[in-house]
């Protein structure tokens, strides 16, 4: 005795579309330009004395006169953190037994700004002070930012235009979307320290002289954002 098949069961689905519902796959890509909206600069503070307290106070200094001229620049900055901090021994190259000849400080600070012009005259401001040195700096856009939004919605413009293109061709015309996958939209914006092809990166170190140094011309660089998808649709069956 053979056992009923369920009533509810339904025939497995067909991956390629039938003749009555036959299909399009299409890729939609789009490419898009655009000034950036963030540029990060990395400062390093140093500071170097005969015993660890002398080093640390002479790096607390500097660190607090690094802060205070960012702070300066108002809203201007958008971001400014401290990173990492260090105090290292020297040892002597010479003699019996391990000898400390000074100690050498380090402290990171990070800030992004986002009016490039106020960033050029703050890079030469930093680097003119001593045992500092600025790098970057890296250009970005916001997570954010309209641009991200505005190149995705490019590429599912141009998947749709594309698949209504091959229906024409048919002499038919689109039915139904079935499946619009994201497969990488966008390159993301830049991931700081590194990102190859979307920032400049430069160093600077502290000027010995006192006079004030020019402020730096910077031309930002523009961004470049990618997104493709991929779209599957049905269309109405063409007469062949």
């Amino acid at each position: 005795m053979t056992s009923p098949s369920a009533p509810d069961a339904q025939p497995p689905a067909v991956p390629y579309g039938t003749p009555d519902a036959p299909r399009i796959a299409v890729r939609g890509e789009a490419r898009l330009e655009v000034d950036p909206e963030l540029a990060r600069i990395i400062v390093t503070v140093s500071a170097r004395g005969k015993d660890r307290r002398s080093a640390l106070d002479d790096l607390t200094r500097r660190n607090t006169t690094v802060l205070d001229l960012v702070k300066t620049y108002g809203e201007t900055v958008e971001r400014l953190e401290t990173g990492a901090f260090s105090i290292t021994p020297e040892l002597t190259k010479h003699g019996r037994g391990e000898r400390i000849r000074t100690y050498h400080g380090t402290v990171y600070v990070t800030a992004e700004l986002t009016d490039f012009t106020a960033l050029g005259e703050l890079i030469t401001r930093l680097a003119d002070l001593d045992l500092t040195s600025v790098n970057g700096p890296w250009w970005a856009l916001r997570p954010d930012s309209p641009a991200h939004r505005e190149v995705r919605q490019k590429a599912v413009r141009e998947a749709v235009q594309r698949a209504r293109e091959y229906a024409e061709a048919l002499g038919t015309s689109l039915a139904a979307l079935v499946e619009l996958a994201d497969i990488g939209a966008e390159n993301a914006p830049p991931a700081y320290p590194q990102a190859p092809g979307r920032m400049r990166s430069m160093a600077y170190a502290g000027a010995a002289e006192d006079t004030a140094a020019a402020p730096l011309d910077l031309e930002p660089q523009r961004q470049r954002l990618h997104a493709q998808v991929n779209a599957r649709f049905t269309m109405t069956p063409p007469r062949l």
